[in-house]
């Protein structure tokens, strides 16, 4: 038999608009009258209708998450990140996969599912600033990466130049001097693939220590098969680096799989640094050195942000909004110990 709000105000002896107030977490409500609700509530097993809640509001109780590809383990992380921030603001969250296309980007950010959701979060790769003037849709949108629109939509990332040239400088710190970078992309200068690539120029520069276009590697993508198909060719052309910064852990694995079939020991002659901090690297049998970008923070500020909007439509948007972050050392940079 469902539990009424009248069953738990029986139980706990006060009014039904106190135990809403408290079900609906108002702040006027004192600690100890709350904590006999709160009581009453968990001795019948309550639990409140949130499909009615958000309808009361106008709202579904859902908001949107699109990313480039869900087959890529850090947007899976990420995924469920965004769905646990939401659950703790009682929202439900659907995923959408936009596989990094343009067209789909648009479609998605000019709100074809407007009609089911609150908001979206999107994490776009070809978007451009032009295909957001136009943007008709009056549902909150947050976008995430490292692509800078200059729009008045709130925009979550990390610093990726800085996170970069933190993880050259470990390797620098090393003794490690002729360090690769593989991941580059020859298209939007906007595109994380630059910046990563802009710190690692960056800090070796600072060093004094050579950045020759010899020591950076393309790639077509940014799957295992892509690090290792770029190592094979750097290594093939007689370049020889003593360490290696990818782009993300895919493209390291990779990269150290191409290593370990050459002959070529990591960390001892090869050391590599990836970024995103896959759980995938921290069980290989070389544990992976990586920035980690906290992922919880950028999904907490995302939802924080979204539903921000959607209590206050007239409020600010466009704020530049950073995640931290922090370098993982592992065995492929220290060594087993």
């Amino acid at each position: 038999m469902r539990v009424s709000l009248k069953d738990v105000a029986e139980r706990a002896g006060v009014s039904i608009k106190t135990v809403s107030n408290v079900v609906n977490n108002y702040q006027h409500v004192t600690p100890a009258m709350r904590a006999r609700v709160q009581e009453a509530i968990d001795a019948l097993g309550y639990r409140p209708n949130l499909t009615a809640r958000h309808l009361r509001k106008g709202r579904t109780g859902i908001i949107a998450l699109a990313v480039p590809e869900l087959g890529n383990p850090y947007f899976a992380e990420l995924a469920g990140a965004v769905i646990d921030a939401a659950a703790e603001h009682d929202f439900t969250v659907l995923l959408d996969h936009t596989r990094g296309e343009r067209e789909q980007e648009v479609l998605v950010s000019q709100g074809f599912r407007a009609r089911v959701i609150d908001g979206l979060i999107l994490s776009p790769l070809e978007l451009e600033a032009a295909d957001l003037r136009g943007r008709e849709d009056d549902v909150p949108l947050v976008l995430l990466g490292e692509r800078e629109y200059d729009l008045p939509y709130d925009h979550i990332a990390i610093d990726n130049v800085a996170a970069s040239r933190t993880a050259v400088r470990h390797l620098l710190g090393r003794g490690r001097t002729n360090i690769a970078y593989l991941g580059a992309r020859t298209d939007s200068a906007n595109q994380p693939a630059h910046l990563r690539l802009a710190g690692w120029r960056a800090e070796l520069t600072d060093a004094g220590v050579p950045a020759p276009d010899s020591m950076v590697g393309p790639t077509g993508g940014w799957d295992r098969h892509d690090g290792a198909e770029a190592m094979a060719r750097m290594l093939d052309a007689g370049v020889r680096p003593d360490a290696v910064f990818a782009y993300n852990d895919l493209v390291a694995i990779g990269a150290m799989r191409v290593l370990h079939e050459r002959g070529l020991r990591v960390p001892w002659d090869v050391a590599v640094v990836g970024f995103d901090d896959l759980a995938e690297g921290r069980f290989g049998a070389v544990t992976l050195t990586t920035i980690s970008p906290d992922k919880q923070a950028i999904a907490r500020l995302a939802v924080g942000s979204l539903l921000h909007h959607l209590e206050h439509p007239n409020a600010q948007a466009g704020r530049e909004l950073t995640a931290e972050f922090r370098l993982m050392e592992r065995e492929s940079t220290l060594g087993r110990r």
